[in-house]
C-alpha cells in the first residue's frame, strides 16, 4: 500500500432539494463563504481554479482543480486535481426523502514534500484531519442552504 494515496467518502445528508444542493456545490467559487478550511480559490478560465485549503494541522495545501465532469441531470461534479496534491474528487448529489444525500468520493496522493515524509507516522492524523475538514463543511453547507 503506498502511505502517500488517500481514498476517501464522505456522505451528507442535507436539509434541501437536490438542485439546490447541486447549484451550491457547482459554484466552487463561493466554498469560502460556507467552508472554513476553503481558505481560497481563484479561477484560471471557466473550467479551472487554484484552491487553498486548511484544516485543524498547521499546513496549507494548494492544488488546480479542473473540472471533468459536470452533468446536472446525473446529480454528478468531478474534478482532476494537482500540485500538493493530485488525483481526483467526485460529487454525486441524490434525494433523500424530503432532502438531499451530497456523497463525495475522493482518490488523491500527496505530493507536498512534508506531508510525504511523514506519511507512515502521520497517517491517522491527516485522515482525522480530513474528517473533520468534511464535518466543517457539511455544516458550513448546511448553514447556507437555510439561509439563502
Amino acid at each position: 500500500m503506498d502511505r502517500t494515496r488517500y481514498r476517501f467518502r464522505s456522505l451528507w445528508a442535507l436539509p434541501a432539494p437536490p438542485d439546490r444542493v447541486y447549484d451550491a456545490l457547482e459554484r466552487v467559487d463561493a466554498y469560502p463563504r460556507w467552508w472554513p478550511q476553503v481558505r481560497e480559490v481563484r479561477r484560471i478560465d471557466d473550467t479551472t481554479g487554484v484552491l487553498r485549503i486548511r484544516s485543524l494541522l498547521p499546513y496549507d495545501l494548494t492544488f488546480t482543480a479542473r473540472e471533468v465532469r459536470r452533468d446536472a441531470s446525473a446529480g454528478v461534479l468531478q474534478s482532476a486535481f494537482s500540485g500538493d496534491i493530485d488525483g481526483w474528487a467526485r460529487w454525486t448529489v441524490t434525494a433523500d426523502g424530503p432532502g438531499t444525500l451530497a456523497r463525495y468520493d475522493q482518490v488523491v496522493e500527496v505530493r507536498k514534500p512534508l506531508l510525504r515524509l511523514l506519511a507512515v507516522p502521520g497517517r491517522p492524523v491527516f485522515r482525522l484531519n480530513h474528517r473533520l475538514m468534511m464535518r466543517a463543511g457539511r455544516r458550513g453547507l448546511t448553514a447556507y442552504l437555510q439561509a439563502v
